[in-house]
């Protein structure tokens, strides 16, 4: 089902009555279309709701604006970060689910802007899974995540991303209270394969626990 109202470009596939929603958010260049695939083999049968980025970099869909590399617009990032999390309200009451259903799944731009969503508007996300994040902004307070899970899953050579920018996301959504996983899989920025299975218990774990 393709939509292009509620402020956002987007694909909704509903999926199994009360089962969880998997919110896709996509990297640079990326579109609503992208990680359909991905969020099909990481929680089947779950439905999926996948927005298209708003701002656009040399004609590439993003989430929100870059200053340069690895340097974000914190003012662009606020802002897009509250569209974003009222468009997953939205989209709640038009295809009737919950919030407390929702768990991100981002890679990339869209990994940094789910992080931003829970150090800003936890309110929309029950867990998250997140390829290749960094640290989206620094808040003056940070939120209370205790029930929260997140499953972050990182290169070991990441020329996007390095290491001690992802402990540091690690380090700083625990000092929150979420409960964070680690995964060290892939060797480079790209997606991997090998990344879904581990993903998918991971999943399944959270879902059970709940």
């Amino acid at each position: 089902m393709a939509k292009q109202d509620l402020e956002f470009i987007h694909r909704f596939e509903p999926g199994s009555k009360d089962g969880p929603v998997v919110l896709l958010l996509h990297g640079t260049g990326g579109d609503e279309n992208d990680l359909l695939p991905l969020g099909r083999a990481i929680l089947p049968g779950a439905s999926l709701l996948s927005p298209r980025g708003k701002v656009l970099e040399q004609g590439m869909p993003r989430f929100f604006r870059r200053l340069a590399l690895g340097v974000f617009d914190e003012k662009d990032l606020k802002l897009r970060t509250g569209e974003l999390a009222d468009f997953v309200t939205a989209a709640a009451e038009t295809y009737g689910f919950s919030l407390d259903r929702v768990i991100a799944a981002g890679y990339s731009n869209g990994a940094n802007i789910a992080a931003s969503l829970l150090l800003m508007r936890p309110d929309v996300l029950s867990a998250a899974v997140l390829l290749r994040a960094t640290v989206p902004l620094r808040v003056h307070s940070l939120p209370d995540l205790r029930g929260k899970k997140v499953l972050l899953s990182e290169a070991h050579q990441d020329p996007y991303v390095p290491k001690e920018q992802a402990l540091d996301l690690e380090a700083t959504l625990r000092s929150a209270g979420a409960e964070v996983d680690t995964l060290w899989i892939a060797p480079s920025h790209g997606l991997e394969t090998a990344e879904i299975a581990p993903i998918q218990r991971w999943l399944k774990g959270t879902i059970k626990d709940r």
